[in-house]
């Protein structure tokens, strides 16, 4: 099955053209999930001791398995946050599987590492964090944090040998992603709530922490803001908690995995002030900046720090820290240790389309929100929960229940129009299901907002 056959040769062209047809494609369906039994029940079985044939398993795909999945590049997928890779990007990952990089150390690896490298200090420029910051590509937002919070931690055990029998403590608002309370069990810290889920303020964080217990205060390590919640699209007050945390002592780590491709947009540059002032950011170019699937980046201030708290050690990796000493070795700054080069695909969408056109993507994004929300408020149905923030508009149809937004969207997804989902926003004690856009995809048009909208009726 590693020989080149006329089998392969055919299957590789059917391949390409499958390829070629999908990114030049601008009619895409949203298609729909089936019961795995149903899937079984149309495929039958497709893994035989002799094998079914390239053929006959890439037209099960084609015919039947594709139009099970949601495009995350669909105009009307406005759903938790969607994904719309430049065909650019598309295009180079699939290059860069083809090209079987192993891209955790330079030694087997500098040629994606560079380029993935040059895409690094992009991302880091826009930031501000003072010469010598960098970062890694990851798999996601929840490695990314994972990643900044062990970094935290043990750099928090290193300069008191008492910390090291402790079990950490971090602080956030309930507005935060739910990696964040995920990665805390992985690396098995405890997690203090702030409970407001619009704007965490500086002088809610300074309340909650003088009101903590001594204990408390002993093992607190770490503050995570974030730079455009999942839900809302708001920014925390970045410059207040960095003062804090710089007073306090303590790491300062911003999820900006949604928010961070907004870096970009000279719009809403200045709602970022502070976030110069972190230990460790993340950001998810695979949301906001355009590229395939999976693809996560942490950006540390201090990238020693990181080194010392993820560098691996084996007899069979001392070649590698040699040869590290004429290149970069993305494994010493992250959770893991085999990677590809998923930050290959950015680098050849920004090298090919500079960062102008990124930057008239992202403000196409915050302009479709703004849309939304004066479409929402002509509209006698409907009614903004909040002013828009970012990408993200929630609104509720006047009169309806819980059950009523998850039927509506059960419906449209049906139909094949349009997926919007529901989801909930605090109100006093409680939480109110209301309904939420998020704009990525700068092909949706104010007529697909108001079509959608018109289905509320």
């Amino acid at each position: 099955m590693h020989k080149i056959d006329i089998e392969l040769v055919e299957m590789t062209l059917d391949v390409m053209k499958y390829t070629i047809d999908r990114i030049s494609s601008t009619t895409n369906k949203i298609g729909k999930p089936q019961k795995e039994e149903a899937l079984k029940a149309i495929v039958g079985e497709t893994i035989t001791s002799k094998g079914i044939g390239g053929e006959v398993a890439f037209n099960l795909w084609k015919k039947h398995l594709m139009h099970a999945n949601v495009p995350l590049d669909h105009p009307r997928n406005l759903a938790f946050v969607p994904a719309s890779p430049t065909r650019a990007a598309i295009m180079f990952d699939l290059v860069t599987s083809a090209s079987s990089i192993h891209g955790a150390y330079w030694m087997e690896g500098a040629g994606g590492i560079f380029c993935e490298n040059e895409a690094m200090r992009w991302m880091v420029s826009l930031t501000g964090l003072p010469e010598g910051a960098f970062g890694v590509f990851t798999s996601g937002g929840t490695a990314a944090n994972l990643s900044a919070i062990v970094t935290a931690r043990e750099y928090w055990r290193s300069i008191n040998d008492e910390n090291k029998g402790k079990k950490g403590l971090i602080i956030t608002s309930i507005g935060a992603h739910s990696s964040i309370k995920a990665m805390a069990k992985v690396a098995d810290i405890d997690v203090l709530l702030v409970d407001t889920e619009d704007k965490l303020e500086g002088s809610e964080l300074q309340k909650t922490i003088d009101n903590l217990t001594p204990l408390q205060r002993e093992r607190l390590f770490a503050v995570v803001a974030t730079g455009g919640t999942t839900n809302a699209g708001i920014i925390d007050d970045l410059s207040g908690i960095g003062t804090i945390c710089k007073t306090e002592n303590l790491w300062f780590h911003i999820d900006a995995a949604y928010g961070g491709g907004a870096l970009v947009a000279d719009s809403v540059r200045h709602l970022f002030n502070g976030i110069e002032t972190a230990d460790s950011i993340t950001i998810d170019p695979h949301k906001w900046m355009f590229a395939p699937y999976d693809c996560g980046a942490v950006i540390y201030k201090n990238p020693e720090l990181a080194k010392q708290a993820h560098s691996q050690e084996g007899s069979y990796l001392d070649i590698f820290k040699d040869e590290g000493a004429v290149g970069f070795n993305p494994s010493d700054y992250q959770i893991q240790l085999t990677r590809r080069v998923r930050g290959l695909p950015l680098w050849f969408s920004l090298a090919m389309h500079g960062v102008d056109r990124y930057k008239q993507a992202v403000e196409r994004g915050l302009e479709l929100a703004q849309i939304a929300g004066k479409l929402i408020e002509k509209m006698p149905h409907v009614e903004l929960v909040r002013e828009p923030s970012l990408s993200c508009v929630l609104y509720r149809r006047i009169g309806w229940k819980p059950e009523d937004y998850t039927h509506w969207t059960y419906e449209n997804h049906k139909k094949g129009f349009a997926l919007v989902t529901p989801t909930k926003w605090k109100v006093g004690a409680g939480f109110e299901t209301v309904s939420r856009f998020c704009f990525i995809n700068p092909d949706t048009t104010e007529n697909d907002i108001q079509m959608i909208l018109d289905t509320m009726i």
